[in-house]
């Protein structure tokens, strides 16, 4: 009995830290509403490598972050964490944080700590983690200010503190700092490059392309549902592959 105990505890052990990047999308397919909205994507996203997901309106940049974390079910093919489905300790090693932040109703200090207990972070630990990182987020003189009135870059900073409080190992932002006043946008960069500082895998959507030029190391850009280009970032903003690419890094319409 014991020696079957300790065989799950293995077990749960390995699959908390087997690798599970890359992640990769196989043939992926959404339709909705009548129509193919993701066309077909293939891609890899490696570890270490900042992954900036650029594109028009209406490309497919937040289906495919949602369909990555597992928010959404494709229509057809696949994908897969370190050449595997996800499964449940595959969704707790991963994050997502929304253009607009979702809070409860409690402290700034409480978000935090009910999130960390939720996942089953030790009481003792709580505490101090979430003062920690409400403090990188520019945010611990306000961690008794319920989250509901916090400004609107506040709330946008405790979204992404909390959910690199959990430590995933892959983060998926989706336009965090859209409408967001420059202090906030610049709090918000800095959590980001520290998270990835600290080997967090950084999956950004935006629309700002000085902001991709800041924190890029890589480029997908999306365009009517497909993947146009993956490339570093530094070809990218140089010399652009498609002419989708060129048009929208020029300011020109994308139809």
């Amino acid at each position: 009995m014991l020696e079957r105990a300790l065989l799950y505890q293995d077990l749960a052990v390995a699959e908390a830290t087997a690798p599970i990047l890359p992640l990769a999308a196989r043939n992926l397919v959404f339709e909705g509403g009548g129509r193919r909205l993701i066309d077909g994507l293939d891609l890899t996203l490696r570890p270490s490598v900042r992954t900036v997901v650029m594109g028009p309106n209406g490309a497919g940049k937040s289906l495919l972050l949602r369909l990555l974390h597992g928010l959404l079910q494709p229509s057809a093919g696949e994908v897969l964490w370190g050449g595997r489905r996800a499964d449940a300790a595959i969704r707790l090693r991963q994050g997502m944080v929304f253009q607009r932040p979702v809070l409860l109703r409690r402290s700034t200090l409480a978000n935090v700590t009910h999130a960390l207990g939720a996942r089953g972070v030790p009481r003792p630990v709580r505490h101090a983690r979430a003062e920690r990182m409400l403090a990188a987020a520019g945010l611990g003189a306000l961690a008794r200010t319920p989250a509901r009135l916090l400004s609107g870059g506040e709330q946008q900073r405790l979204a992404v503190a909390r959910a690199l409080s959990l430590e995933p190992d892959v983060l998926f932002l989706d336009e965090p700092t859209a409408n967001l006043d420059p202090a906030s946008t610049l709090a918000i960069e800095q959590l980001i490059q520290q998270a990835h500082d600290a080997g967090t895998k950084i999956v950004l959507v935006t629309h700002d392309i000085g902001q991709a030029r800041r924190l890029a190391d890589e480029v997908l850009f999306l365009y009517r549902g497909q993947l146009e280009e993956q490339s570093p970032a530094s070809r990218f903003f140089e010399a652009p592959a498609s002419a989708a690419a060129r048009a929208f890094l020029e300011g020109r319409l994308v139809l």
